[in-house]
Formats: C-alpha cells, sequence, structure tokens
C-alpha cells in the first residue's frame, strides 16, 4: 500500500485544468508573482482538431502544440503544472485542497477550475470517429477550411441559425431534419429562400472513403454525397470537483432546448463560493480558444486582486481569511 503524496507548501493559487484558460491564468498569476499549482489530466476538448483558429498571430497552430508553448510560459513565470486528474476539493481555515485520482493532495488559498466541457454528439455510425476532423460544430473555427464544400448539418435546436451561419461559407448546404427538433415553418421558407436543401430522411451511417467523408448513407437506402458535416453537440460541463464544493450546474437553454450544462459565475468567473472561481468553457460553452484565454486571465487578475485584499488585511492586523 503506498501513502498519499501530499505537497506542504501552500500554493496561493490552484488551477484545475490546464487548457488555454487555465495556462493563460496561470500566467497572469505567475507575473503578478503568484505561486501557483496547475493540475491537469491532459485531455484537452479539441484534442482531435489539427488546428485552432480565430488565435491572433497563432492562426491554424495545433490545440495541442498551443498548449505546450503555454505550459513552457507557465513554467516561465513559475507554475507548478503536475500531471494528473483531480477528483475532489475540500475547503480549509487557509483555503482550498485538492486530491487527485492517485491519492496526491495539493494546498491553495484559491481555487481556480478551468477544465471545460464535454461534447456529446449524436449516435450515428462513423460519427464519432470523424469528430473534429470533417465532423464539425463551429464556423468560425473550422468553416474557412470548408469553404465552398459540400456541407450536410445534422438538425438539432439551432439547425436553422446553423444552416445561415454555414450557407455564408458555401453555396451547397443540406439540412437533415429527422431528428426530434424540426425547423419552424419560418426557418424552413428562410433556408429555402436561400437555396439550403432539406432532406427529411434519417441518417443511418457516416460513409468513409480514404480518411475522409463522402456522404452520408439514409435509411431508404439513398447517398448523399457530402465533404463535411455539422453538429450541434450537447454541452455537459466537466464539474465533478466543483460539485464537490457544493456548486452545480445550471441548464443551458437556446430556443426554449436544453443545449447542456455550465457552471453559473459573475463577469470576473467568481462563483457562489467564496474563494472560488472558474473560466473557460467549463462557464461559458459557446467561447472559442482565445475568449477562454482571455477569461482566464481576467480570473486570475481577479483572484490577484482578492488575494491582495487579504495580504493588506494580514498586514494590518486583521486575521487571514476566505471572504464571505
Amino acid at each position: 500500500m503506498t501513502s498519499k503524496t501530499v505537497h506542504h507548501t501552500q500554493a496561493d493559487v490552484i488551477i484545475v485544468g490546464g487548457g488555454v484558460a487555465g495556462l493563460s491564468a496561470a500566467v497572469a498569476l505567475g507575473r503578478s508573482r503568484r505561486s501557483v499549482v496547475l493540475v491537469d489530466a491532459g485531455d484537452p476538448r479539441n484534442a482531435p482538431a489539427a488546428h485552432s483558429h480565430n488565435y491572433l498571430t497563432r492562426d491554424g497552430e495545433s490545440p495541442l502544440e498551443l498548449i505546450r508553448l503555454g505550459r513552457d510560459e507557465a513554467r516561465h513565470y513559475g507554475a507548478n503544472i503536475i500531471e494528473g486528474t483531480a477528483q475532489s476539493a475540500t475547503r480549509t481555515e487557509s483555503g482550498f485542497e485538492v486530491t487527485s485520482a492517485d491519492g496526491s493532495v495539493v494546498r491553495g488559498r484559491r481555487l481556480l477550475v478551468t477544465t471545460g466541457l464535454t461534447d456529446v454528439i449524436p449516435d450515428i455510425p462513423g460519427l464519432a470517429d470523424r469528430w473534429g476532423r470533417d465532423v464539425l460544430h463551429c464556423p468560425y473555427c473550422h468553416g474557412w477550411e470548408v469553404r465552398d464544400q459540400a456541407i450536410g448539418i445534422i438538425g438539432g435546436a439551432m439547425s436553422g441559425h446553423q444552416a445561415q451561419m454555414w450557407r455564408q461559407l458555401t453555396e451547397n448546404v443540406t439540412v437533415f431534419t429527422y431528428t426530434a427538433t424540426e425547423p419552424s415553418p419560418d426557418e424552413l421558407t428562410r433556408m429555402r429562400a436561400r437555396g439550403i436543401a432539406i432532406v427529411e430522411e434519417e441518417i443511418t451511417r457516416v460513409d468513409v472513403e480514404n480518411d475522409a467523408i463522402v456522404g452520408v448513407t439514409l435509411a431508404n437506402g439513398r447517398q448523399v454525397r457530402l465533404d463535411a458535416l455539422v453538429v450541434g453537440p450537447n454541452f455537459t460541463s466537466r464539474s465533478d470537483i466543483l460539485a464537490s464544493l457544493g456548486i452545480g450546474t445550471t441548464e443551458m437553454v437556446m430556443n426554449d432546448h436544453v443545449l447542456g450544462t455550465y457552471i453559473e459565475a459573475d463577469p470576473v468567473g467568481a462563483t457562489s463560493v467564496p474563494g472560488v472561481w472558474v473560466a473557460g468553457n467549463v462557464s461559458a460553452p459557446m467561447d472559442t480558444v482565445v475568449a477562454a484565454a482571455a477569461a482566464g486571465v481576467k480570473a486570475g487578475a481577479a483572484i490577484n486582486g482578492d488575494l491582495i485584499e487579504e495580504d493588506v488585511r494580514v498586514a494590518v492586523g486583521l486575521p487571514a481569511r476566505l471572504p464571505k
């Protein structure tokens, strides 16, 4: 039996999650001379994608390369990055204690959670294998790369909106409306007016040749030729560690349909539990990479300001405490 590893030195901030939000926060805090321990499981949401976009000066960079570069930068400013899966957090007299799956424990005065989300996509044979390559969800993330190609949209709560967004990029758009959430009559009129094809038959499989989508096969046996597919995934926040502190999720609702869950927070990421912040997709499912990075910087600055207030209390002879 092995004993758990306890990191006895208490950091100023524990960050759980090492994507661009967490790493950006680590850099902002490190540049303010705050000690940071970052715990990361190494499974970023966008790992299947070959490129990320709309990140100024880094357009087209691999998501995994962005993380590698971000880790180097965070370490340059003193961050201690620990590989592991944080499972639970508890509140202590001086801050928080986070326990990972291997039993190791880290302690810090404040806690920032940037664990992101999980995309839940339709259960269609062949679809998941192409996720992040030619099964797409965001026109700003992937649209330019499939411009002027044949795009199929698997209908959902936002299919009318999605159809018009992707129609901006190509004249060849087909919407498959067999799902439970069908477009409204007004949406159908708007789509037809822009030459968007509408197919009611169910998709039974995604057809792939030479490691690329070539179309879909319908329940009636007909094949529709396509170069890429668009889905509207359900966004499920990775929030187990927050649940251990009593922070629950909120349903994300658009057009009267639940699209997923997220963690509610104020504009700088402070949650309902004093001393706990969130940033990135765990609290803002629609944020792109650059927006998640910006959220990490904002949260890091807010946490630094909160710690300064506590440091001032101690300097004037008052007891250190988490805000109520």
